[in-house]
């Protein structure tokens, strides 16, 4: 990657009998970084020549919250994002998957088709911020759709510097979604 960068990432190792779990810190170097991006764009590469899309290019960069974003980019790529991302969200998850099994442990990934995560990414930010301020001026709970984990962690981000309001969230499985609480 072009920028130089020092992660901090926490390694759980857990002892075979499940009595002890340790942690250690370990320092993610530019060249694991490397490795890191090396993997992921491996595996994805991988995994698209099951899906036909002709030629592609895959553009690679750090996002704010310092994980791995590979943007995927072609002539027709509707295939990979699938309906309402659901094709997207399986690919990111193999990538990651995959990536965690190989380098060892966890680090971010993030699998996007020509920026249509980032733009519903800005999407759920402007619901997120909306909800809040319909929180705040009629001081009640504010409940959202049922969302991904993916989808739930950007209301959750969004709206941490609001001091107007909370997020929490509830349900169980596909129905989990987040509340707006304000304070």
């Amino acid at each position: 990657m072009a920028e130089e960068i020092q992660e901090e990432v926490v390694e759980e190792s857990v002892v075979e009998d499940g009595a002890d779990v340790e942690e250690e810190e370990l320092v993610v170097t530019d060249e694991m970084l490397d490795n890191i991006a090396d993997t992921a764009i491996a595996a994805l590469q991988d995994i698209l020549q099951y899906f036909n899309v002709g030629d592609i290019t895959i553009d690679e960069y750090e996002g704010d919250e310092g994980e791995l974003i590979l943007d995927i980019s072609g002539d027709d790529m509707a295939v990979l994002i699938g309906r309402h991302g659901k094709t997207l969200d399986a690919l990111q998850f193999l990538v990651s998957m995959i990536t965690v099994r190989t380098i060892g442990f966890r680090y971010p990934v993030i699998v996007d088709v020509e920026g249509y995560k980032n733009r519903q990414r800005q999407k759920l930010e402007s619901i997120a911020h909306s909800s809040a301020s319909r929180a705040a001026s009629q001081h009640r709970k504010v409940s959202l759709r049922p969302m991904t984990p993916y989808e739930r962690r950007i209301v959750h981000i969004a709206l941490r510097d609001d001091d107007r309001v909370d997020t929490i969230s509830e349900g169980e499985g596909s129905a989990r979604h987040v509340v707006v609480v304000p304070r």
